[in-house]
């Protein structure tokens, strides 16, 4: 029976069928390069099972919240005040448990870098604010 609508031929209908016919029996993928295959996590990998990184979160060191606003605000936004970095954290999509974080800090202290930013973060929020 000929459909005027196929855009391949039998034959090449066929050789789908055959392709992908260990897959459809395995429920699993079938293919042997490794370079299909995702890469695993690495040791250093930021943590995101845990959901986003904020101040006081389970599990958040000073060092992940330095790494997550790091990661977000850049050198560029430095120095700002609070505010400033709360704008800008909010611009970049920044978790809402971050940036209120920072919204809630005075709005005259100025930070120099994301250090500074990010040790006060940790030592209000009852973290450790060790180096």
């Amino acid at each position: 029976m000929q459909r005027g609508s196929d855009r391949l031929s039998v034959h090449r209908d066929e050789e789908m069928k055959h392709e992908l016919q260990g897959l459809l029996r395995s429920g699993h993928p079938t293919r042997t390069e490794e370079w299909h295959d995702p890469e695993p996590t690495a040791d250093d990998d930021p943590r995101i099972a845990g959901g986003p990184v904020a101040p006081g979160g389970s599990g958040a060191s000073m060092e992940a919240v330095r790494l997550e606003l790091a990661r977000l605000l850049g050198r560029s936004s430095f120095p700002a005040d609070a505010a400033g970095l709360a704008r800008a954290l909010r611009r970049k999509h920044a978790p809402d448990a971050l940036a209120d974080a920072v919204e809630r800090l005075p709005r005259r202290e100025r930070f120099a870098t994301v250090q500074e930013l990010a040790e006060t973060l940790t030592r209000r929020s009852g973290g450790s604010g060790a180096r």
